[in-house]
């Protein structure tokens, strides 16, 4: 039997697998198929031998950085004698699979860039919430820079996704992409009615997007909770994702015990893979947060010029600053 392939996805949080929405896709997807996955919950994407999370470590492939190539991946991975092993969608009309798509278009272009001003855009909610669960969960010192370089990214994700009008009129633009993202969830709504998932009783990659993104809205506990208050009223969207939480996630959301059993297929591991690398890179990024602290608060400066012996003999240090790997 060959070996599981590992998934290195976020850590979970607020009662979820994973606090990351795209990762919580695939989790989600490979809960729903049964896809061996060995899975690494990490608490920094530099414990990715990607440098990206989520990521897929395959035999044959590399490693598979991105949720829609991930699950394209997974649904490859059959066997001739069950050719829908792992793929969520076997059985989905031509019908059903066109639905699929314009469904994950609209909440692409309706609700993601409001999810993403709600975490990390929103002042109250940055600091309070985002900012808050990432500098407790990365390791030290990665806790000090990595949770701004993530915001500085996801600010200029939401800049790509709102265009130029983003910095003409920002107050008109939120307003209008907030009444958007109501009216999209109201659709989900509307389109899910009573059934116990989108397509009926049996769940479809569909249904691993729809909750990667409505799941942490709904369980965050976000000080400023404009567009969460819309999704609580919306009561089936609600026992929606409850129901995947204790289906498919009965013993994981957000808690890992160690005697807790394994799903079907799945094994999970907390351990970090990467471990001496790791220890290595911070302690590299330590000195190199020490070795700035001490130029910017002048314990160390750096002496030029001069005539005598002593000037010629100056303490040279150089801050080496390490970027991540895309």
């Amino acid at each position: 039997m060959a070996a599981p392939m590992e998934l290195f996805c976020w850590a979970g949080g607020w009662g979820l697998p994973s606090v990351d929405p795209d990762c919580l896709a695939v989790l989600t997807y490979a809960r729903f198929t049964g896809a061996p996955l060995k899975v690494h919950r990490v608490s920094s994407p530099w414990r990715s031998p990607s440098g990206r999370l989520p990521a897929l470590k395959t035999r044959d492939n590399g490693t598979i950085s991105k949720m829609e190539q991930i699950i394209t991946h997974l649904r490859k991975q059959s066997h001739c004698v069950a050719l829908q092993k792992y793929n969520a969608d076997y059985d989905l009309s031509a019908a059903q699979g066109a639905d699929t798509l314009a469904f994950v278009s609209l909440l692409e272009e309706k609700l993601l860039p409001v999810l993403i001003h709600t975490f990390w855009v929103d002042a109250k909610n940055y600091v309070e919430h985002t900012r808050k669960w990432y500098a407790e969960t990365i390791p030290f010192p990665l806790n000090f820079f990595l949770p701004n370089c993530m915001h500085k990214q996801h600010l200029e994700r939401l800049q790509l996704l709102w265009g130029d009008g983003y910095m003409e009129d920002e107050e008109k633009l939120e307003k209008e992409l907030y009444r958007d993202a109501r009216e999209c969830l109201t659709l989900l709504s509307q389109r899910l009615g009573s059934q116990k998932f989108f397509f009926g009783d049996s769940p479809a990659s569909l249904d691993a997007f729809v909750f990667s993104r409505l799941a942490p809205l709904l369980k965050a506990k976000l000080p400023n909770g404009k567009l969460q208050q819309h999704l609580k009223s919306l009561q089936n969207l609600c026992n929606y994702c409850t129901s995947i939480l204790s289906l498919y996630f009965p013993w994981d959301g957000g808690e890992h015990p160690g005697s807790a059993p394994r799903a079907a297929g799945t094994d999970e591991a907390e351990e970090d893979p990467h471990k001496r690398r790791n220890q290595l890179l911070s302690v590299l990024v330590g000195l190199a947060a020490m070795l700035g602290y001490a130029f910017l608060s002048g314990i160390v400066s750096i002496q030029r010029g001069g005539a005598g012996p002593a000037a010629r003999q100056p303490i040279a240090m150089q801050e080496e600053e390490e970027e991540e790997e895309e």
